[in-house]
């Protein structure tokens, strides 16, 4: 089971990790959460419905990882038209309008979403009870199990966005496998592939 997920009854998954894996899982979903941000939260004697329909951002993030992760959804950086969508001025300034509503009125629940995943990676985590070696098995329920998923890759887009990280650079023959250990940026590529097989692992787990 180490390293690699393993089916549990129920639709679940458990994997064992070791004393380091644990803390290096935990402070990556910490940094998620806070390059996310806390969230819009109700003032004192605000109505709490209304908070709820309250309107987001209508301007794209100017960090690239939130960006990756909050893209626009109608051309522009990791939109998912693309710029060669673009065409006449009239054009394009549709396409930023729309993209503007369309991020106005979702982001909110988006990013409310990728912190509920990245909270229930640390919750799992901080629950588990290590061994005498200070490892442990990570037991997850189905649903924790799609909250684990869809972190993962939101801490694989951001650690990649971060590295520059490019299709090209991530096959076996990439420029990611050949770093030289005095590159300093080895220990989060190792990071980086180290989530991919993480991610991997489970996707298989919960096909099988």
């Amino acid at each position: 089971m180490a390293g690699h997920f393993e089916a549990t009854p129920g639709g679940g998954a458990a994997v064992a990790l070791d004393e380091v894996e644990i803390s290096i899982l935990r402070s990556l979903a910490v940094q998620l959460l806070e390059l996310i941000g806390p969230g819009d939260q109700p003032a004192d004697g605000e109505d709490p419905l209304a908070a709820l329909f309250a309107e987001g951002p209508s301007k794209p993030p100017t960090d690239p990882a939130l960006l990756r992760l909050f893209p626009d959804a109608y051309g522009g950086p990791g939109g998912s038209e693309g710029p060669a969508r673009a065409g006449k001025p009239e054009e394009e300034q549709e396409l930023r309008e729309r993209s503007a509503e369309f991020r106005r009125f979702t982001e909110m629940d988006l990013r409310s979403g990728k912190r509920d995943d990245a909270l229930a990676v640390v919750r799992t985590l901080d629950a588990l009870s290590p061994a005498a070696g200070g490892g442990a098995v990570l037991t997850l329920t189905g649903d924790e199990c799609l909250n684990w998923l869809r972190s993962l890759n939101d801490l694989r887009l951001t650690i990649g966005t971060r590295l520059e990280v490019s299709d090209e650079d991530q096959g076996e023959e990439g420029s990611l496998y050949r770093l030289p250990d005095s590159d300093p940026r080895k220990p989060m590529v190792m990071a980086y592939l180290w989530l991919g097989a993480l991610q991997e692992s489970l996707v298989e787990t919960l096909m099988s």
